[in-house]
């Protein structure tokens, strides 16, 4: 019990210290690639407010600066970052982002030390630091996994979660067949409600022709192998001079 206890009074605080002292500095330095993948998220958005088309035509290959890759509910989220004035708006969003590892951090159905725990490998780890430096979206789904894992057994809660997952990214929609393969119906019902809701926003939004544009673009740069800064073992091999066949 003592050990535990021990656990109880420095780790709290050895979690905040490895944000301040490990993430922050990382955050300060990065120079001109903070908020480099947010970006893309706001470009799409700055294209939405003009009414242009939210998906570039000329983009044919994944990786480079400010390429708008997701869902077209997604700009949606992006949209009230991008009113803010341009020299907050990077800041806000990173933000936004830690305030999501730590709100996924306190949702975790776990005991109060493990998710301590957790806090502490995140301030540890370069993973974390580097997603929010660059403004990526890995500590939303964190929050929206932890959502759903904490709330398993509430329909609404996890199919609302399941949603939100697929509307971010494509790849949490994977869950819907673990939903059906575990008989939760219910869960999977809301979250295709939502998932319709919000692609009906969307193409308020955007125009019907987004749709058709965004499955054009996955087309075009869904060969991981020649992508660039991949480090996949095929594209290892690809860049060694192996054939793309």
């Amino acid at each position: 019990m003592a050990d535990r206890g021990d656990r109880a009074a420095w780790l709290p605080i050895a979690a905040v210290a490895s944000l301040i002292l490990i993430v922050g500095p990382i955050l300060l330095s990065a120079g001109g690639t903070l908020g480099y993948d947010y970006h893309a998220y706001a470009n799409a958005a700055e294209r939405l407010i003009h009414g242009q088309a939210l998906y570039d035509p000329s983009v044919n290959v994944a990786g480079g600066f400010a390429i708008y890759l997701y869902p077209p509910p997604f700009v949606l989220l992006a949209l009230p970052f991008d009113l803010l004035p341009g020299v907050l708006e990077p800041g806000a969003w990173i933000a936004a982002m830690a305030a999501a590892f730590l709100i996924g951090a306190a949702l975790l159905p776990v005991r109060r030390d493990v998710r301590w725990a957790i806090v502490l490998l995140g301030g540890l780890s370069w993973p974390l630091a580097y997603s929010l430096k660059l403004g990526q979206v890995g500590p939303l789904l964190f929050l929206l996994f932890a959502a759903g894992w904490r709330w398993l057994d509430r329909p609404g809660r996890l199919g609302t979660a399941i949603a939100l997952g697929t509307i971010v990214k494509l790849q949490p929609a994977i869950l819907l067949g673990w939903a059906a393969l575990t008989r939760r119906w219910r869960a999977i019902g809301i979250a295709l409600a939502v998932l319709v809701i919000a692609a009906l926003l969307a193409t308020l939004a955007t125009g019907l022709a987004t749709w058709t544009d965004y499955v054009e673009l996955l087309q075009r740069v869904s060969s991981p192998v020649t992508t660039a800064h991949n480090f996949t073992p095929g594209a290892i091999a690809f860049q060694l001079g192996v054939s793309e066949g």
